[in-house]
């Protein structure tokens, strides 16, 4: 069994900073890709940012400049430091990431999501 659990979030005013954690946890053989998605009330889950395992990243251009993520492969554990963080930035943040349990089989896991909540 996998589990991934999110930390981090928050209430934060305008200009603040947060940093999100998201822990990977049980029997898992390796971490391929892992990602931070975040869904806004009545809006659709969109791709905030992503880490490859070697460590490349990719960024959505609403948060390019603010926002950076990063991971710990000896933890398990990747981050999402958002430095800048505006009204519109307020969502649930969810970690993604594709575990493979044994040397042939992979799954996609999602974390329970943590609320971050920008005021102005």
């Amino acid at each position: 069994q996998v589990q991934l659990v999110e930390s981090g979030g928050g209430l934060v005013q305008a200009g603040g900073s947060l940093r999100l954690s998201c822990a990977a946890s049980g029997s898992i053989f390796s971490i391929n890709a892992m990602g931070w998605y975040r869904q806004a009330p009545g809006k659709q889950r969109e791709l905030v940012a992503s880490i490859a395992s070697g460590g490349s990243t990719s960024y959505a251009d609403f948060v390019k400049g603010r926002f950076t993520i990063s991971r710990d492969n000896a933890k398990n554990t990747m981050y999402l430091q958002m430095n800048s963080l505006k009204p519109e930035d307020t969502a649930v943040y969810y970690c993604n990431a594709i575990i493979a349990t044994t040397l042939a089989l992979r799954n996609t896991y999602w974390g329970q999501g943590t609320q971050v909540t920008v005021s102005s």
